[in-house]
């Protein structure tokens, strides 16, 4: 009888379902190193991510986790507990124990203390090298756990059976010289130690994302290469480039091709491509609202691309809104569906925690969650922020595919002002070390090189527009009314907006909250004058779901186009980049970046010599829990001063660049103790713990607690900055709403025993049927009976009687209303 610790093959992996076939260890170890050796090449580190791959799963080379794995196959639907046996420690511990307890290099205990942490997290999340405690559960998993590890003698054995020292030294040292030059550019680029934080959570995301697929493909029976070939990518972004061009030339044939406006579109168009040509970097693209910024950035990204050789455009976003409209624009021009994806929310639930179960349907839904494979991207800025910062594996598995990409971020005022600082590090990561490029697109730029403690690296001439100021003022189709200083009631409201449509046949008007925007959406139903004028109310926010969103959108712009009367009530998920024009619009008092989103809305193709935008105070809404809202209308009153007392300094246009910056330049100094995520609870921040700038203090800091060294070089806290960073301020959860025919489908798909074969693409499906409730609202749901399970319970669905085809998701007091979300 064969030794068990001699014979490789008979350790196993993974046991299929449909054929009870088994991948041997060796055989996903040498898959799976392929992957993040892949993976890992676009940072310059393949035998850094290569290692970590290799090794991950070590610790499957024992009796007992083959007999665990053995029952959880002969009993699918009551899987064994996993006990004590631990498969995830022992690679981390081989790492360990080699290359770190006598070494004299710090570059190898720093492989050891990077690709470790990865292997030893792989079904979890990152640990904390050095906690807020100043304890080391690194430390303590690779070098004094115990339990679940009688076996790893005979797991370490085993590997030895298929590998040699020699191969395994050879290429450590290998790994060892990568990170001795990604050191040495984290110096020269002045990226700051935070840089090797993120380093990490990329090697661990190549580790997740290759693990994840090979487990997939091995289940499906089905063999795929790594990536798309280069030819295949590069031959989409040559076949969109061209129908794009084509499309472009299309519309100069139109009736008002000659308007100025559409004249300056086309120049600043053609800027966009002859810009291309200029090396990877982090640019500005400032077109004005309106100004075509969607087609002119796609231009861009095509053909820098094509120039760079880049593998993925990936747009990114801050609301929903935003990717439904520029998808469905850009789907309908390239005409190439496959190779574009959406990705707005996490239908599941984190399923990352390990819980003692690992059954097939559990590792089914673990294997779905979207891996952004495809060479187009829409995103949402929750979705870039948690890649690299949210709890868990699901979201890190995407972190790689932002290296060699080009990023456009549509909207990117709208950073969350918390993850400021957490955002510059990131773009900065991407493109020195991941040679990526970054596209900051809006009218209104944030400013985010000037002024702050850690800024963004703008690369030189930065941006794309020529004469800025000239053109804004080109621009220029609306005049500002400050109503500000006398606060509006909603009844107040609603006759101030009869009296405008006296003037005008069209009226939106954008309030910061919910509640308050129902609120004057149910007085208006009540007024004469919509009546007598026979005004199509219509309503907006996201506790209504994408589709019901574009359903409402398209019918509010066919009647704008047949001429009828409509009055819109939005909250700010209108203001940035939907395709709209109002011959008035009624901004509620918010920071100044987003009332000059708002005038974008107003006469935006220049039909009419001048729109009108009236500022004014809503009385009824609360922003007790919108500190940034609240700071930003603050900030804008004081703008607003300086503007009417200094108009000549200011050209008389409140929405010129130099008021912009004026305002942003006010609006860090005023938040500056924010800017880096502060966490009073423990008295640091997220980026501090990342970022570990004074490791000196940590060092003595050990020391006088412990009586010794710290036991690694490393420094960053990644499992406390997961377990308190939120892209947005309260947590969500996405819910399932049935609303229509479709929705309906899906959710009869999702709510059945088995789970679908093709189950990626229903999720992705479902994205448009999702809305992201508060989690306090989910549980008054939950307890009213209008939720229902589906996927065995990690994701939820909500009843049709929850469900308004006029607002949206309903709550038994019909009061789930609070601040927008992205």
């Amino acid at each position: 009888m064969n030794d068990p610790a001699k014979d490789h093959t008979s350790y196993i992996a993974h046991i299929r379902a449909k054929d009870n076939r088994s991948q041997t260890v060796s055989e996903h170890l040498k898959a799976v190193q392929g992957g993040c050796e892949t993976y890992g090449a676009k940072m310059g580190i393949p035998r850094l991510a290569g290692l970590a791959g290799w090794l991950h799963d070590l610790g499957k080379n024992t009796t007992t986790f083959k007999t665990y794995i053995q029952a959880a196959a002969a009993h699918p639907d009551n899987p064994p507990r996993r006990g004590s046996v631990d498969h995830s420690t022992a690679g981390g511990r081989l790492l360990y124990r080699r290359y770190h307890r006598h070494a004299t290099s710090p570059n190898s205990q720093l492989v050891a203390e990077w690709v470790g942490n990865c292997i030893i997290s792989h079904h979890q999340g990152l640990r904390d090298y050095l906690d807020p405690d100043l304890g080391s559960p690194f430390f303590q998993r690779v070098a004094l756990k115990t339990d679940g590890m009688e076996e790893y003698d005979q797991a370490e054995a085993a590997f030895w059976t298929e590998w040699t020292p020699e191969e395994l030294d050879d290429y450590f040292a290998q790994a060892r010289h990568e990170v001795i030059q990604i050191r040495d550019t984290i110096k020269r680029k002045k990226l700051g130690p935070i840089a090797s934080a993120l380093l990490v959570k990329y090697l661990f995301s190549c580790l997740i994302d290759a693990d994840r697929t090979n487990t997939q493909q091995f289940e499906e029976d089905r063999v795929e290469s790594w990536t798309r070939t280069d030819h295949d990518i590069q031959d989409f972004f040559r076949r969109s480039r061209d129908t794009l061009r084509q499309t472009l030339q299309s519309y100069e044939q139109n009736p008002d091709a000659n308007h100025p406006i559409n004249q300056l579109r086309r120049e600043m168009s053609r800027q966009c491509e002859e810009f291309a040509s200029r090396p990877s970097g982090i640019y500005t693209l400032s077109i004005p609202t309106g100004g075509g910024k969607t087609l002119a950035s796609l231009r861009y990204a095509l053909q820098h691309a094509l120039a760079e050789g880049k593998e993925r455009i990936i747009y990114i976003v801050p609301y929903t809104t935003i990717i439904e409209q520029n998808a469905a624009e850009i789907r309908s021009i390239l005409q190439d569906d496959d190779y574009i994806l959406e990705h707005h929310s996490n239908v599941l639930d984190d399923l990352d925690q390990e819980d003692g179960s690992d059954d097939l349907v559990k590792k089914r839904l673990r294997s779905a969650h979207d891996n952004w494979d495809r060479p187009l991207i829409l995103t949402t800025m929750v979705q870039f922020l948690n890649t690299f910062y949210a709890k868990g594996t699901r979201n890190a598995r995407r972190l790689h595919r932002l290296a060699n990409a080009v990023l456009i971020f549509d909207e990117v005022q709208a950073v969350p002002i918390y993850s400021i600082a957490l955002f510059n590090a990131a773009l900065n990561f991407l493109h020195v070390l991941g040679h990526s490029t970054a596209l900051l697109c809006t009218a209104t730029q944030p400013a985010l090189d000037l002024k702050l403690q850690h800024k963004l690296q703008l690369s030189q001439q930065a941006e794309i527009v020529h004469n800025l100021s000239e053109v804004s003022q080109q621009f220029k189709r609306v005049e500002i009314h400050d109503l500000s200083s006398s606060p509006f009631s909603t009844p107040e409201l609603a006759t101030f907006m009869g009296e405008r449509m006296d003037e005008v046949r069209h009226i939106l008007v954008i309030l910061n909250t919910k509640a308050a925007v129902r609120q004057l959406f149910q007085q208006l139903e009540k007024e004469s004058w919509v009546h007598n004028q026979a005004v199509k109310l219509f309503h907006l926010s996201t506790n209504m779901c994408a589709a019901h969103r574009l359903d409402v959108i398209k019918e509010m712009k066919d009647a704008l186009n047949t001429q009828e009367r409509v009055v819109c009530v939005s909250t700010q998920l209108i203001e940035a980049g939907v395709n709209i024009s109002f011959h008035c619009v009624i901004r509620s008092l918010a920071g100044l970046d987003s009332i000059a989103q708002a005038a974008g809305r107003c006469n935006r193709h220049g039909q009419d010599p001048t729109g009108t935008v009236y500022i004014i105070q809503a009385t009824e809404e609360n922003l007790t829990n919108l500190p940034e809202i609240r700071v930003g209308a603050e900030i804008t009153q004081r703008v607003l001063r300086e503007v009417a007392q200094e108009s000549d300094r200011f050209a008389h246009d409140l929405l010129s660049p130099d008021v912009m910056t004026t305002y942003f330049e006010y609006y860090y100094a005023r938040i500056a103790g924010k800017l880096n995520y502060p966490l009073p609870q423990i008295n640091s921040s997220v980026f501090d713990l990342l970022n570990t700038a004074d490791p000196y203090a940590l060092y003595q800091a050990y020391q006088h607690k412990h009586g010794s060294n710290p036991p690694t070089l490393s420094r960053s806290a990644w499992a406390t900055v997961e377990q308190y960073f939120q892209a947005i301020a309260s947590p969500t959860r996405a819910v399932l709403v049935p609303y229509n025919a479709e929705a309906e489908d899906i959710l009869l798909e999702l709510n059945g025993e088995a789970v679908p074969e093709n189950l990626s693409d229903w999720l992705r499906k479902a994205q448009l049927f999702a809305v992201n409730l508060y989690d306090r609202d989910v549980h008054t749901l939950g307890k009213a009976g209008a939720l229902y399970p589906l996927l065995h319970g990690h994701a939820l669905a909500l009843r049709h009687t929850a469900y308004s085809p006029q607002f949206g998701v309903e709550m038994a007091d019909n009061q789930p209303w609070g601040p927008e979300l992205a």
